[in-house]
């Protein structure tokens, strides 16, 4: 049996996470508790770093195979690590005061943070269900913890039961599909699944195994009608986490379906695009109408989560309805925008939740009202973001909107017509809950009587400075992030 051959460089982003994480373990033993927030430095020093490896592989330009074909490095892995590199980077810089104000155990807080973030890393070049399945549970167990890291709140440890329940059963049924799929072709390697299904053509039991890992999925993603465990996981896990789940976790879940339907499942796209078109159309509808109920800001954002994510799909069913090469390669593009425009939008959203709420310790919409009068810079910011969200130009989210509206209408058909109505419809539901927050900001009175300006920390500020940049330079330019997306031309290539 031959040694798999370790291209140290490919693997020189997973190493220095792996190492950072070593790093922090130690530094918790070592420093005195009042310099435990000294562990924070080193975290976001250490993603920091790991980004480097990823900017000189992007200019090597060379595809990087290894363990088989099971792991690749190339320009479209290349990418979604520097995604995710940068919304942990940001996610740290939320985290900082919040957590060293609180009661947490601050190094296992960026300990279980960094694992997460390394199994992301791992998911963008994984090539095989085993490495699909490891990268998988490698971000979302240590996502259990932090979701109830508030140990003294009760809707805190409620919400990661519910969590770590729900992920549980999601594995379990995903796994479940995985064996089938491993059983039907003989192989795990998304390659020798495809060339299998081209040899044997797709079967009953295929069909199933592939519905039942794609539903597996759909929990990750929190897509209707597995979405039950988000609004309440969401409002009790510590915000920080919140905004990580809904951005991090969810594009590592859409990254596990982008990489097993485009290597493995693309040449019998009847078997999975009606399952697509029926989670992007249920999560967009139920979605955007819980959302118009809420009277909670972070709730109100995590229905806000699942129809965005069901406008991500929107671009999958695209690709299934089509089936042809070139549609396919817009429609992975139009994911890839989408994934990236929104992880800026919706961090800077949860970040000025963060900075309101260390005055007000509500999370109430309510809470809002007459910000423009108290402090205006944060109420522009929170309009940007809502308005970016709703896909108002010239924010980011229009472009973002803009593509995926392309793909649906590329692919053509009544199929791919009725969503387009579908997606249309939510977009317009959506801009009414965002335009509420946006209404009591700017022309409600304040519902408190402490009009003093909200101070924002130095880091959280940086993560404002980050996501607001993203937001406006890429609805001004797109052509930053349609560069990043044209990678999915040269997919496999």
């Amino acid at each position: 049996m031959e040694n798999p051959v370790f291209d140290w460089h490919a693997l020189a982003p997973e190493l220095v996470l792996a190492g950072t994480l070593l790093v922090v373990l130690v530094a918790d033993l070592v420093l005195p508790a009042r310099r435990a927030w000294e562990t924070s430095r080193i975290a976001s020093l250490g993603v920091l770093g790991a980004l480097v490896p990823v900017v000189t592989l992007a200019f090597d330009g060379a595809n990087r195979t290894m363990f088989g074909g099971a792991y690749v490095v190339d320009n479209y892995a290349l990418a979604l690590k520097a995604f995710f590199l940068v919304v942990a980077y940001v996610t740290i810089l939320m985290s900082v005061d919040y957590v060293g104000e609180g009661d947490y155990y601050q190094s296992e807080f960026y300990f279980l943070l960094l694992v997460s973030t390394l199994g992301m890393t791992v998911m963008t070049s994984a090539r095989d269900l085993i490495t699909v399945f490891v990268a998988l549970e490698t971000i979302s167990i240590p996502t259990f913890v932090l979701a109830a890291y508030r140990k003294h709140d009760r809707r805190s440890n409620e919400a990661g039961i519910k969590y770590y329940l729900i992920g549980v059963l999601s594995s379990a049924i995903m796994l479940y599909g995985m064996s089938l799929i491993f059983g039907i072709t003989g192989s795990t390697l998304f390659t020798g699944i495809r060339g299998a299904l081209i040899d044997t053509g797709l079967t009953p039991l295929m069909a199933v195994a592939m519905f039942l890992a794609l539903a597996g999925f759909a929990f990750k993603v929190s897509a209707v009608p597995f979405h039950f465990w988000a609004p309440d996981t969401y409002e009790g896990a510590p915000t920080p986490v919140t905004a990580f789940l809904s951005v991090a976790s969810k594009a590592g879940g859409f990254v596990a379906m982008l990489n097993i339907i485009f290597f493995g499942f693309f040449d019998h796209t009847e078997a999975w695009w009606p399952a697509l078109w029926a989670f992007a159309a249920l999560s967009m509808t139920l979605g955007n109408l819980a959302a118009l109920r809420q009277t909670n800001i972070v709730r109100m954002l995590a229905y806000s989560s699942i129809a965005q994510g069901g406008f991500i799909l929107v671009p999958f069913a695209a690709a299934g309805i089509s089936g042809t090469e070139d549609v396919s390669r817009d429609a992975f593009s139009a994911v890839i925008i989408y994934l990236l425009v929104y992880g800026a939008m919706n961090l800077g959203a949860f970040a000025v939740v963060i900075a309101v709420a260390r005055r007000t310790r509500s999370a109430e919409i309510d809470s809002y009202s007459g910000l423009f009068t108290t402090s205006p810079g944060l109420a522009v910011l929170m309009t940007v973001f809502l308005a970016s969200l709703a896909g108002v130009p010239p924010l980011a989210g229009w472009f973002a909107k803009f593509a995926m509206f392309r793909s649906i209408i590329e692919a053509g058909g009544a199929w791919a017509v009725s969503l387009a109505i579908i997606a249309a419809v939510n977009s317009v539901v959506a801009f009414f809950y965002y335009s509420s927050v946006i209404r009591a900001m700017w022309f409600q009175e304040p519902i408190t009587d402490d009009h003093s300006t909200i101070r924002v920390p130095p880091a959280l500020g940086g993560a404002l400075v980050i996501t607001t940049s993203v937001t406006l330079v890429v609805g001004v330019y797109p052509q930053l992030f349609a560069r990043v997306g044209d990678l999915a031309t040269r997919l496999g290539s």
